[in-house]
């Protein structure tokens, strides 16, 4: 099946943290190959590898040092070619994470370009004198906070870094640098890959002019998490990403894409409109296959919240095919993110169930299918970048990245069999809700899942369907999936207190999914963080459509 990301679940694999086979305390290659039978045994289509090139490690390796060489940390290219093969006699493609907007400073491009302004690769990065005054060219502010812009001595200019200073901007306009990145992507697809997740893939170009940003607009909202103490969060970010020329350089990366059939691109969107940009970058054939955005990566939550989202980018142009995550590396995990800790493993099923049926390509990020709360990380212990200067307000992306806990009756939880420390502690309520303690429980939400996405397999108008929205009063939302023949109503009560919904006429519960709303007369009832899938026998007037 070519399209077979359209509708699928593809599982997330943060390296670092899923097995550790050779007992350094850091997941490898290896260790992933060693547990593939776990994630095959979900039921998902696939697998998306966060980046495992060569790297100085400054960002996790989202700083390539070399895009054509597994880090020695994670093992060999050996190492990747078993863990590819062994995944697609599991019968699970493989994505891996290009990072194509910028490298680390210590990439043999930029050791170059940095030289002089005259050398071969002198373009190759962007570049820029700075104001009269010895300022920075413009007000560009980094996602990890300050300037934008670096000193090099050795050019007398500032590079522009989008993230840390160890990741200089690639100067994507330069058909000389395309060309690179694209054969780097080449030679992944040469090994066997099934396709790409495309890191901060709207960042790739910026603006000739180097114009600043305006500032946010007052009243626009307020800011959340880590966005309402990092400056970042003030301007309104139109030069700096998103710009129109990118769409230019995707179509080429598509082209690439097309002469390797069954292959994919997913790319992640970071704006001020995640769900618009998303939409835009997948609006046409020629262009991207899916993508995701930021828009259900944040605080909000609520049944309007998610609607609107949804609704949202089924109104955009050429209503392309959404991907959707409530959980990645970058973000506190959904449970506590959004239950604030309470509703237990029935919020778990519940987050699984809806991300897994709405219309669009679900990513699963590992622990999900534990119901994995967020970790807490002791500040002595924290390991990311990005939350250092922000703490304590903000404490970084490693409470979403602790280890696996493989199994509750080892002190780091199976993830490594040796005596080296994990790279970050295993967190002790990890341990309880270890895959050893829920494999054999018949009500886990490991089994929820297991059970779900095999169920989910049989109503193809759930994979692939048409989508709209019936309505329904907070916290319920409420849709139809229609396609191959069928049409399956779905409801979800996102509050922790019972709450019942009026029913369509013609609607009829469906069973072995795992869910305990129930149809009562003409009402579906929904106990807290419940949830009722049914078919119908006809089409329901009072919908809206999406």
């Amino acid at each position: 099946m070519t399209e077979w990301w359209r509708g699928g679940v593809i599982y997330q694999i943060y390296p670092r943290s899923f097995r550790d086979s050779d007992g350094d305390g850091i997941g490898d290659l290896r260790g992933i190959a060693e547990k593939l039978d776990h994630v095959a045994g979900l039921g998902v289509d696939g697998i998306w590898l966060c980046p495992f090139f060569k790297s100085p490690m400054k960002d996790f390796g989202y700083d390539v040092e070399d895009y054509r060489a597994v880090d020695p940390m994670f093992g060999t290219l050996e190492d990747f070619d078993h863990l590819l093969a062994r995944a697609h006699d599991l019968g699970l493609r493989v994505i891996i994470d290009m990072v194509l907007s910028h490298t680390s400073d210590l990439h043999p491009w930029f050791l170059e370009s940095r030289e002089s302004r005259d050398n071969p690769r002198a373009d190759w990065y962007v570049w820029a004198d700075a104001r009269p005054d010895g300022t920075p060219p413009n007000n560009w502010l980094s996602v990890f906070g300050g300037s934008a812009w670096a000193w090099e001595p050795r050019r007398n200019q500032y590079y522009l870094h989008n993230f840390l200073t160890s990741q200089p901007d690639l100067n994507l306009h330069d058909g000389l640098v395309q060309d690179a990145v694209l054969d780097a992507c080449r030679f992944w697809l040469d090994r066997g890959v099934d396709g790409f997740r495309l890191d901060t893939a709207n960042f790739y170009m910026h603006d000739p002019e180097l114009r600043d940003n305006p500032p946010r607009p007052s009243g626009s909202g307020a800011l959340e998490g880590v966005a309402s103490v990092n400056p970042y969060g003030m301007q309104r970010h139109v030069y700096d990403k998103s710009r129109p020329e990118n769409l230019a350089f995707l179509r080429r990366l598509r082209a690439l894409m097309d002469r390797y059939p069954g292959t994919m691109t997913v790319a992640e969107v970071h704006d001020d409109d995640s769900t618009m940009r998303s939409a835009e970058y997948v609006g046409s054939p020629d262009l991207l296959h899916t993508a995701y955005g930021f828009t259900l990566l944040t605080e909000r939550f609520g049944a309007g919240v998610i609607r609107g989202a949804l609704e949202s980018f089924e109104r955009q142009p050429g209503r392309g095919w959404p991907a959707w995550a409530f959980g990645n590396h970058d973000v506190i995990r959904p449970v506590t993110r959004w239950g604030k800790g309470e509703g237990g493993d029935g919020f778990a099923k519940l987050l699984v169930a809806l991300l897994c049926s709405v219309r669009g390509t679900a990513f699963l990020y590992e622990g999900e299918e534990l119901g994995l709360p967020e970790a807490d990380v002791p500040y002595g212990k924290i390991q990311d970048p990005y939350g250092l200067p922000f703490y304590p307000r903000y404490k970084g992306r490693d409470g979403c990245r602790t280890p696996m806990p493989w199994r509750h009756d080892h002190p780091a939880g199976g993830f490594t069999d040796g005596t080296a420390e994990p790279w970050l502690p295993v967190a002790e309520e990890h341990l309880r809700r270890a895959v050893s303690v829920q494999h054999g429980d018949p009500g886990s939400v490991l089994n929820f899942t297991r059970g779900f996405l095999r169920w989910r397999r049989e109503h193809p108008a759930l994979v692939t369907g048409d989508i709209r929205f019936l309505d329904a009063p907070e916290p319920v939302i409420a849709f139809v999936r229609s396609g191959g023949g069928e049409e399956v109503l779905a409801a979800f009560n996102l509050g922790g207190e019972p709450a019942a919904i009026e029913a369509p006429g013609g609607v009829e519960a469906l069973s072995g999914h795992g869910l305990d709303g129930t149809l009562d007369g003409g009402r579906i009832r929904l106990p807290g963080h419940g949830a009722f899938l049914g078919r119908l026998s006809g089409t329901d007037n009072n919908t809206t459509g999406g």
